[in-house]
């Protein structure tokens, strides 16, 4: 087998064969595939995945859809530029092992990014189907298959290149930090990543809930990377327990900072600070990464029966729908645009609503309020309409004077945004900052700092997995051409 042709999808001959065995037109009139998911009664009882996958049959078929378009718009719209088509035709010949080797060839969390990622706004959207007025390919269920596959089966993974005998170092091991590893480890790096927390994964393992994104699927990518041979360390803050000279001392020749937005943001309205309000980073923290809810942890978390989650993007969903699972009666997304506007996933949004949260839109919290043991027992409402576009694009919201509602709950959950983590941009003199406290960065992520680069929310402010994969990709692509120069 001549693997660069089969990595890169450059064998004719097969291609060719896939296209005669059904015509683009035969190929075109299949429907997409259905997502074989836990029934919604069951899976708010457990934390399991809801998302079961593609059956082999179905991933077939699915990528049979693919009509290997000459210039594939789908790669455009990824982040890290994956070789679509070439991944998907090779699930279409039942070649899942090239097919899970395509998709490693640019990604490093294949399997992450299959369950997560917004494909319906990225690749997905620049599907030829959508100017067909049909359903785009569903390339994330694909992608989430094929590396599946491959783990299931044992499939090696790509190897790295000879070591060059240089050092770098990752401070943090979120999307970007993971991303950037799996990059320059291939490059022939020595790759040594920091985690401040006990377990490695960052956001992936104490942002995102189980039933949407396992820990064993998370371990299984982090287990990859150490085959390649990326070091991980925990318990280490860098800025802290390491500063960025000790970093300099012990011969790292480049810094990646990938320590992301895990500052939380409140809203400053009146009774915040009550008992039974919280952040969305702490509830999902404690509730993820600390076994908050399960009866073999001690960890505690304050659990509601009429809860109302402040916010309409995926860790709002991820909110409450951790709630319904630890057992709230009345569980209600509370939202100051209407439901278009939301930038949660269409997905994610149906499930909620499958799960039996109730979305009160055009909805704003102005206060709440306490009961005698200064416990949240109430919030006030203010009901908005829909002005004109802001800067996002998206109606900006209006108060309706006088339109105020008093509605009872007894816990609270934040998730208006974060702000970045302040630790590291402090803690180094010379490093430039931009006003929203994110480190300043040129169009090679490169810091004021010449071998510091940064990506991901620490750079972003706040944004989705792939896009921080991205920034991991590019800046070890630019650190590796700066050291390869020097």
């Amino acid at each position: 087998m001549n693997q660069e042709k089969e990595l890169h999808n450059r064998d004719a001959a097969w291609r060719e064969e896939l296209r005669a065995a059904m015509p683009a037109r035969e190929r075109s009139a299949i429907p997409r595939a259905t997502m074989n998911m836990l029934d919604p009664e069951h899976r708010v009882t457990c934390n399991e995945e809801v998302n079961c996958g593609l059956t082999a049959e179905q991933a077939v078929l699915e990528a049979t859809r693919c009509l290997d378009c000459p210039d594939p718009q789908c790669v455009s719209g990824c982040p890290v530029g994956i070789d679509i088509p070439g991944f998907v035709k090779n699930i279409q010949r039942g070649r899942n092992d090239v097919a899970s080797l395509v998709l490693r060839s640019t990604s490093a969390l294949p399997a992450v990014c299959g369950r997560v990622c917004p494909q319906e706004k990225q690749c997905e959207s620049r599907c030829i189907y959508n100017k067909m007025k049909k359903q785009p390919v569903a390339i994330g269920w694909l992608e989430r298959y094929a590396a599946d596959a491959a783990r299931n089966s044992g499939a090696p993974c790509p190897m790295p290149a000879e070591r060059k005998g240089v050092k770098v170092a990752v401070a943090g091991s979120g999307p970007a930090g993971l991303s950037f590893a799996g990059e320059m480890i291939m490059r022939g790096y020595d790759v040594t990543v920091y985690e401040a927390l006990h377990e490695i994964g960052g956001v992936l393992k104490y942002g995102i809930p189980e039933f949407r994104l396992p820990n064993e699927v998370v371990d299984a990518e982090l287990d990859t990377l150490r085959r390649q041979g990326v070091k991980f360390v925990s318990d280490v803050i860098i800025g802290k327990t390491l500063s960025f000279d000790d970093l300099l001392a012990e011969g790292y020749s480049g810094i990646f900072v990938a320590s992301g937005a895990g500052l939380p943001r409140f809203m400053g309205i009146p009774g915040e600070n009550l008992i039974g309000i919280m952040s969305s980073n702490e509830y999902l923290t404690r509730v993820n990464l600390m076994g908050a809810g399960r009866t073999d942890f001690d960890t505690p978390v304050s659990q509601g029966k009429r809860v109302a989650v402040v916010g309409g993007g995926n860790t709002a969903m991820d909110s409450v729908r951790t709630a319904r699972r630890l057992g709230a009666d009345e569980v209600m997304i509370v939202y100051r645009r209407s439901e278009a506007e939301m930038p949660a996933r269409l997905e994610e949004v149906a499930h909620a609503k499958e799960e039996g949260i109730h979305f009160m839109t055009l909805a704003n919290p102005v206060e709440y309020l306490g009961d005698e043991r200064g416990h949240v027992r109430a919030m006030r409402v203010q009901r908005m309409e829909l002005g004109e576009p802001d800067a996002s694009g998206r109606r900006s919201p209006q108060p309706i004077p006088g339109a105020i509602d008093e509605i009872e709950i007894d816990e609270v959950i934040v998730a208006v945004g974060v702000s970045p983590n302040p630790l590291i941009p402090n803690s180094i003199k010379d490093l430039e900052v931009t006003p929203r406290g994110t480190i300043a960065v040129n169009e090679k992520l490169q810091s004021s700092i010449p071998t510091l680069f940064a990506g991901g929310d620490i750079v972003r402010g706040g944004a989705t997995v792939i896009l921080a994969m991205g920034d991991g990709r590019h800046a070890a692509a630019e650190m590796a051409r700066t050291l390869e120069s020097e």
